[in-house]
């Protein structure tokens, strides 16, 4: 990469005078004459010393000048939508053309209120975080989360865009929920962060949508999916405790205790709750019985629904502790709150509570990778716009193949996370209006822990290498650009961690029996056999083919192993699903009669990289008998430990 340096030249002229706000180059000006000065020596000095003053002031003027000639261009991006030749020619592909024509004049109305009216806001919520006031000016506890104007605003937008509403209205059937999620694909970037309390409020909709909305949810169904910001409500998700992280089944101490009336109260310690200044959220707790016993494991853990405050503002028997100080999505509210007796409805059948979750979980799961695809084209879009302004070593960085094939491997690897990501909501718009086949089901069910572990780890590496391509511009706060380092790093976090994600894959391949690895590989084999076609993609449809042989050569020979040698296969295993799979997806666009030779070129490139990882470090010894111990000896062989 090029570094953005400021070096520090002098001018080749020799001074320069400044005349009515120009510069003019002293060596074409006669010297000044002093009128009405007598030449005695005082009076010779005296001109002497305005002669060496205004010299001093050219000087002075010259430096300016010379520093202000090295200011840089700031990197912009117009209307995301319309820049977006990959996102559009997707869904030129793919949608009915009446769908495709509303949706285009919207989102292309989406676009320029992002760029002139969201953006600032974006920023705003960035230099304007939540303040926690615990107690008011008279020592009374009041728990006031303050959250600026900006993020409040982001709210109503929100509402406004339909950014929940879209996907349950189902105006466009089974296209509507992969409009939203090109809605939020857009507005990531430029939501301030507000992105994650929608991901939540997504979640909690789905979740009350499976219950078949009952009755007493129907209030909160309708303001979370609501068009209207005076109603429109967001929701948290308090899961996490002090022993918590994924393992909720051991980790949750939240007691529920039920009440005359049928309700219960919560008491408990919820460790990290983010959105904290949601209007409701959906919390596991144990229901305690007559003897204040409560079962433990995941068959004791019940799903509860809350409001966060009552009708008068008041919170519900909640105290927050603190806010937590984060790396990043520092725009965001996330609390630690202790329940003491906050009011609560069950929502789940008692003791399921983790399997009520579920559908929450594959929702914030699919937004989690619109977060990573969105800040991986911003990045690559704003170090794109950058290589066609900034100059170094005499001619712009897009002069300089270097920098330019660095961009064009990120722009790589952003294009086959979107497709993934799109393939994933066009099967879950089928699902959720019936319309997917058994078939497509258990895909969907894979796909989305694969998806959201693999480009959760995309979007920090992209974000890294583009920020290294603005040099020390990269590095500075105010150019924005570390925000988003930031706030992707916890997207391999939140919602499970890879390696969560990696076993949860296994797991879904031993429930299905099968199954799913049937049907993922027969999905592949028709998108290659469509390719196939297509003569420039043969290398590409050559390796694809060569990695699902590998990857069934390496499920046949650890078939009969036992757990460990698979556990430790399961990351690279994970991989490699993403890998072959959105190779596929990548051949099936660039095999399309409109494709372009970018199209090819993403597909080919995208393929010369190791497709099936697992199957390499098998056969290095990488999950052998002696692996883990060897593992475990390089880790704290040089430790007190």
């Amino acid at each position: 990469m090029f570094a953005c340096r400021l070096p520090w030249r002098r001018s080749s002229v020799t001074c320069k005078s400044w005349q009515s706000g120009h510069f003019v180059p002293w060596g074409s000006c006669q010297m000044l004459s002093i009128k009405g000065i007598n030449t005695t020596v005082g009076q010779e000095q005296q001109a002497g010393m305005k002669e060496k003053q205004m010299l001093e002031d050219s000087e002075m003027h010259l430096s300016r000048r010379d520093t202000e000639a090295l200011f840089q261009e700031q990197p912009e991006t117009g209307n995301q939508y319309l820049e977006d030749t990959l996102l559009r020619s997707y869904l030129q592909t793919h949608l009915p053309p009446k769908v495709l024509e509303e949706v285009h004049q919207d989102l292309e109305r989406f676009g320029n209120r992002l760029l002139t009216k969201i953006q600032p806001l974006s920023w705003e919520c960035e230099l304007t975080p939540p303040v926690f006031r615990q107690f008011d000016a008279w020592g009374r506890r009041v728990d006031h989360i303050h959250t600026c104007s900006a993020w409040r605003r982001m709210k109503e937008i929100s509402a406004e865009e339909g950014l929940i509403a879209e996907a349950y209205e189902k105006r466009y059937s089974n296209w509507s929920r992969l409009y939203q999620a090109v809605k939020l694909y857009l507005f990531s970037s430029s939501s301030g962060g507000f992105s994650c309390p929608l991901a939540m409020t997504d979640g909690a909709a789905k979740v009350i949508e499976s219950l078949g909305i009952p009755g007493s949810l129907k209030n909160a169904f309708d303001c979370l999916t609501s068009r209207d910001p005076e109603k429109f409500w967001t929701s948290g998700q308090w899961m996490t405790e002090r022993r918590g992280g994924s393992d909720v089944a051991n980790g949750t101490e939240t007691v529920a205790r039920k009440q005359p009336d049928g309700t219960y109260r919560l008491y408990g310690f919820k460790w990290f709750t983010s959105a904290a200044d949601s209007d409701m959220a959906l919390t596991l707790a144990r229901i305690a019985d007559a003897e204040g016993q409560c079962t433990q494991g995941s068959r004791g853990l019940s799903l509860f629904f809350l409001r966060v405050r009552d009708e008068e503002g008041k919170l519900n028997n909640i105290q927050v502790q603190r806010l937590k100080d984060k790396l990043g999505t520092r725009q965001m509210a996330t609390a630690e709150l202790w329940l003491q007796g906050a009011r609560a409805e069950l929502i789940s059948a008692e003791g399921r509570g983790v399997a009520a979750i579920s559908n929450m979980l594959n929702i914030t799961r699919i937004h989690n990778v619109i977060g990573a695809v969105a800040s991986m084209r911003r990045m690559v879009s704003l170090s794109r716009d950058y290589a066609c302004k900034r100059v170094a070593f005499g001619k712009l960085l897009k002069d300089h193949p270097l920098h330019v094939q660095t961009i064009a491997r990120m722009e790589v690897q952003v294009r086959g996370a979107f497709l993934l990501l799109m393939d994933i909501v066009r099967l879950l718009g089928l699902a959720e209006t019936n319309l997917a086949s058994e078939q497509e089901q258990l895909l969907l069910r894979l796909l989305i822990p694969v998806a959201k572990l693999y480009t959760g780890k995309q979007a920090s590496a992209v974000a890294v290498e583009a920020m290294e391509s603005f040099g020390g511009q990269g590095y500075m706060e105010d150019t924005g650009l570390p925000v988003i380092l930031r706030d992707a790093l916890v997207l391999s976090i939140w919602e499970g961690t890879t390696n969560i994600l990696s076993l949860d894959v296994l797991r879904s391949l031993a429930k299905s029996q099968g199954q799913v690895m049937a049907v993922f590989l027969s999905t592949v084999q028709r998108k290659l056999e469509l390719a196939s076609g297509t003569e420039e993609l043969s290398p590409a449809v050559q390796r694809a083919r060569e990695a699902i042989g590998s990857l069934g050569q390496f499920m046949a020979a650890t078939g009969s192993e036992r757990a460990l040698t698979m556990e430790l296969a399961a990351r690279d295993f994970s991989y490699s699903l993403a890998r072959i799979y959105t190779g596929a997806l990548l051949m099936e666009h660039a095999a399309r009669p409109s494709a372009s030779p970018t199209d090819v070129c993403a597909a080919l490139r995208w393929c010369h990289q190791e497709l099936c990882p697992v199957a390499a470090e098998s056969a290095r010894g990488s999950y052998g008998d002696g692996a883990a111990l060897q593992d475990s000896a390089l880790v704290f062989g040089n430790s007190r430990l």
